[in-house]
């Protein structure tokens, strides 16, 4: 590693106050000098989880002299009062999550605004980020993208969240676990249609680093087999064009009076039509009582 002595004086941190540090995602050289020097320049280090900031150190070959305190979702709230505190004493701190950027689907977002509320400075050193990483990688449009973080765990709420954002014409960017891939692809291509184009990246910067691209049925049927490591979804924005929505309840109908179920004519429909499969069910339901 590069000695941070040899930065510009500028890229260091200094001065009382918070600065919110990206770390690696998975290789450790990807670590800028900034983190390097802001590690063993803060008095208080605030971490998501004190072993693997050691261990970051331990790599990076740098001491941390500042005190490492944990700082994670479970004691947030009580220890936010008492970082800010040490701040406007004139404390150093740093705060760094797992991986990636604080505050985003991390710990940070509480102790920023505390920091606002008290006028205590608050600067951020960037670095690696799943979100960005994923987008670059994932083969569709980059203009214009939002991030949705995790889904929610049980499969209604996550039905109702998906549904929300179906017609969101912007690129949009999820986190979520390996065990419950699967189910969310599912619940994706059910909410926004079998044919609309995806990425999953799997272990991005590190050895076992993976990108599938296709359709999300496509990815449904690839997720059901064992997927292991940090994941992130990019989903394709809904498309712009024109949508008939009769036209598509008809198309629906004729499906299943040909014999098909209706879940699948649904799943069938919603992606060329850019209606969410859901809506056309409940749409049809309704037409077959009248």
């Amino acid at each position: 590693m590069a000695d941070p002595s040899t930065a510009p004086a500028r890229s260091r941190t200094t001065g009382a106050g918070l600065t919110l540090a990206a770390t690696p995602i998975g290789d450790p050289l990807d670590a800028s000098l900034r983190l390097v020097a802001a590690l063993q320049q803060a008095s208080v280090i605030a971490a998501e989880d004190t072993r693997r900031v050691k261990k970051l150190a331990s790599m990076l070959e740098i001491p941390l002299h500042g005190r490492v305190v944990a700082y994670h979702e479970h004691n947030e709230a009580s220890l936010t009062p008492e970082l800010v505190a040490l701040m406007q004493a004139g404390e150093r701190t740093l705060l760094v999550t797992d991986a990636g950027m604080p505050s985003v689907s991390d710990p940070g977002y509480r102790l920023v605004t505390a920091c606002v509320e008290a006028d205590v400075p608050v600067t951020c050193l960037p670095g690696p980020s799943a979100v960005l990483v994923a987008l670059a990688l994932s083969g569709l449009p980059v203009d214009r993208f939002c991030f949705e973080g995790f889904c929610p765990r049980k499969p209604g709420e996550r039905r109702r969240r998906l549904e929300q954002v179906a017609d969101e014409r912007r690129t949009m960017v999820f986190f979520e676990a390996p065990h419950r891939l699967a189910a969310t692809l599912a619940s994706m291509a059910e909410a926004f249609g079998e044919d609309r184009r995806a990425s999953v990246c799997r272990e991005l910067t590190k050895t076992y680093e993976e990108v599938r691209r296709g359709e999300l049925g496509e990815l449904v049927e690839w997720a059901e087999g064992e997927v292991r490591g940090e994941i992130t979804i990019v989903v394709e924005g809904a498309s712009s064009r024109a949508v008939d929505p009769d036209a598509a309840l008809a198309d629906v109908l004729a499906r299943v009076e040909a014999g098909e179920r209706l879940k699948d004519a649904c799943k069938a429909v919603a992606g060329p039509s850019g209606i969410p499969a859901p809506q056309l069910y409940d749409a049809a339901v309704a037409a077959r009582r009248r």
